[in-house]
């Protein structure tokens, strides 16, 4: 199995976060769109990225901003998403030497829920009213991706957020009737949807390519904690990872989070020994 770490927002420099990724002899880094400092003009100077890599040692996936929404209404706006994706394939496509066989380069998306209305008795969300034309968006969003990724061993990976609704399940379903989709599984956010997306993901597990791996306790409600801190059962979850031969992210927010998420790893023998990982 390989572990990863998430960019954290107290390391301001790509720098920072590879010499903690080797420090705890961590394969790779999630980079994260949402932050200022890997946006796509980060993104592109992949010889920047190639020599950090190869500095450390490490390599690196993409986590694309949580934001995206090839599907919005306003066609400028879902133009410049699709324009983002489009770009991030290209250069995230320049990194893939770095993985060193480790399965494909992850490109991971969350499903962007929408706009939602209010009414009196209840909540109506607009890709579920509008669902033709969400859907008509989303097919055209999965015949670009095919055209963007080729046939390069790279997935966009969407993850479980806070539990797909019904409507979100088929979209899920046509993005992944092409191979250049995935999923990604976080153990944290199926605890805190009281495991919801579980069988939707179990029945797909052949697509399952990536885990985002965190605690979370219910009362009082905590999530993206350290390993063993919570009440999530790590073991279960982990051993299903290894199953399905994916990689894992120790989604974890700090440094200390990421350093005890490390040593229970290898207390349980997940991870290797810092003698014998690969820095």
């Amino acid at each position: 199995m390989q572990f990863g770490m998430p960019t954290l927002i107290e390391n301001g420099t790509l720098e920072e976060n590879a010499e903690l990724c080797a420090e705890l002899g961590l394969s790779f880094i999630e980079l994260n769109m949402n932050y200022p400092e890997y946006q796509l003009g980060f993104l592109e100077r992949t010889d920047e990225l190639l020599a950090a890599a190869d500095r450390f040692g490490i390599y690196f996936t993409v986590h694309l901003d949580e934001n995206l929404d090839v599907a919005d209404f306003n066609p400028l706006v879902a133009e410049a998403w699709l324009e983002t994706v489009r770009r991030t394939a290209a250069a995230a496509k320049k990194l893939l030497p770095l993985r060193g066989g480790s399965g494909p380069l992850i490109l991971n998306m969350h499903m962007n829920h929408g706009v939602h209305i209010t009414l009196p008795d209840r909540k109506v969300r607009l890709y579920e009213r509008s669902f033709d034309k969400y859907m008509s968006s989303l097919a055209r969003f999965r015949a670009l991706a095919e055209e963007w990724i080729g046939g390069e061993d790279a997935v966009i990976s969407i993850e479980n957020t806070d539990g797909f609704p019904e409507h979100e399940k088929k979209a899920v379903e046509l993005l992944l009737e092409s191979p250049c989709f995935g999923l990604t599984w976080d153990i944290g956010h199926s605890k805190s949807s009281r495991e919801a997306d579980v069988p939707f993901l179990l029945s797909h597990a052949d697509r399952i390519v990536h885990f985002h791996v965190h605690d979370r306790t219910e009362t009082p409600p905590r999530d993206h904690l350290a390993l063993g801190d919570g009440e999530t059962d790590l073991a279960r979850r982990l051993e299903q990872a290894r199953e399905l031969g994916v990689r894992c992210v120790l989604e974890t927010k700090t440094a200390d989070a990421l350093r005890r998420s490390a040593q229970w790893l290898r207390s349980r023998s997940f991870l290797p020994d810092l003698s014998e990982a690969r820095i």
